[in-house]
């Protein structure tokens, strides 16, 4: 009998630690191209959510924005990183998106991502300088490619004035690199591991935008905001003045509000123990700064308890 009893215990603990050990979600977080700030930073916020939580996170490498909305409407991700003016355009349906999409909402503004326009020819020193010349401007309908019309935009310049090519970080520095094209449009965190890369072997020049400029095209758009990036970011003569957007991660509405919470949560409770340059940025002022997507129940519970309010659906 007591052999008996003591075999049901035994069971019974095993069945616990299943049920324990089942508990455990598991979602997978869309971020970007493997040598893109993305995907490094993802990679990082990953490992920590499942290091400390019941919540397991897994960066994947992915095309970007757009793409990563499209994997979250699909359920194929449930976490995401995107561009603040992306995200925007998601939800209401615009530009880059035929119809709204709206199954999903913000977790957290997390850092700031530039404009850089990459060339490693110094002759090209303004955005007019572009016109004719063969530049790489982000895959066709990608965040990327929208932030380079608007910056050719601003300076009466369109696709037609260039010679375009449909590219991402790593074939960009590679074509720059290889002498196929003239400049590159990269949009992601300064420094951005593929420019980095290509900094090492050559002397990289990025080309500023004017006062006058960056005037008019926050004017025309409010996601983006005015931005210099130092020149020893990639050991360059001179600052570089540009403009930036947000990078937001996103979840889907479906997530639950524990495992939101637990990502932010904890995200921002270790951000000094966070092993990449952009957590220096991380700030609940910035995080909690996005309106034009309402916050998931789960980030707002943990921004309340911090003091700050922000809306949700």
């Amino acid at each position: 009998m007591k052999k008996m009893i003591a075999l049901l215990l035994a069971a019974l603990m095993v069945f616990a630690l299943c049920a324990c050990g089942s508990s455990a979600k598991e979602y997978s977080f869309t971020t970007g191209g493997d040598q893109g700030t993305y995907y490094g930073f993802g990679g990082v916020l990953a490992q920590k959510v499942s290091e400390k939580t019941a919540t397991k996170v897994t960066a994947i490498t992915s095309g970007g924005s757009k793409a990563n909305i499209e994997a979250l409407q699909k359920n194929d991700a449930q976490f995401g990183f995107v561009q603040s003016d992306v995200m925007a355009y998601a939800f209401a349906g615009d530009r880059l998106f035929d119809a709204a999409v709206d199954n999903f909402s913000t977790v957290a503004a997390l850092y700031m991502e530039q404009v850089q326009i990459v060339t490693l020819n110094p002759d090209i020193k303004t955005v007019a300088d572009l016109k004719g010349k063969s530049v790489s401007i982000g895959a066709a309908g990608s965040g990327v490619y929208f932030n380079a019309i608007d910056v050719l935009g601003v300076y009466g310049l369109s696709e037609d004035d260039i010679k375009p090519t449909y590219q991402s970080f790593g074939d960009s520095t590679e074509a720059l690199q290889d002498g196929q094209i003239d400049a590159a449009f990269v949009v992601a965190g300064a420094p951005t591991t593929a420019v980095t890369s290509l900094a090492a072997t050559r002397d990289v020049y990025l080309v500023s935008l004017d006062d006058e400029h960056i005037d008019a095209l926050l004017a025309s758009s409010p996601y983006y905001s005015k931005y210099v990036i130092p020149a020893a970011t990639y050991g360059m003569p001179e600052d570089a003045t540009t403009v930036a957007v947000g990078a937001v991660v996103i979840a889907r509405d479906d997530v639950s509000t524990d495992d939101v919470y637990n990502f932010v949560s904890t995200v921002f409770e270790n951000a000094d123990n966070l092993a990449h340059d952009k957590a220096k940025e991380l700030d609940l002022d910035f995080a909690t700064s996005v309106t034009s997507v309402p916050y998931h129940a789960g980030a707002a519970k943990y921004f309340a308890e911090k003091g700050f309010e922000v809306p949700t659906k």
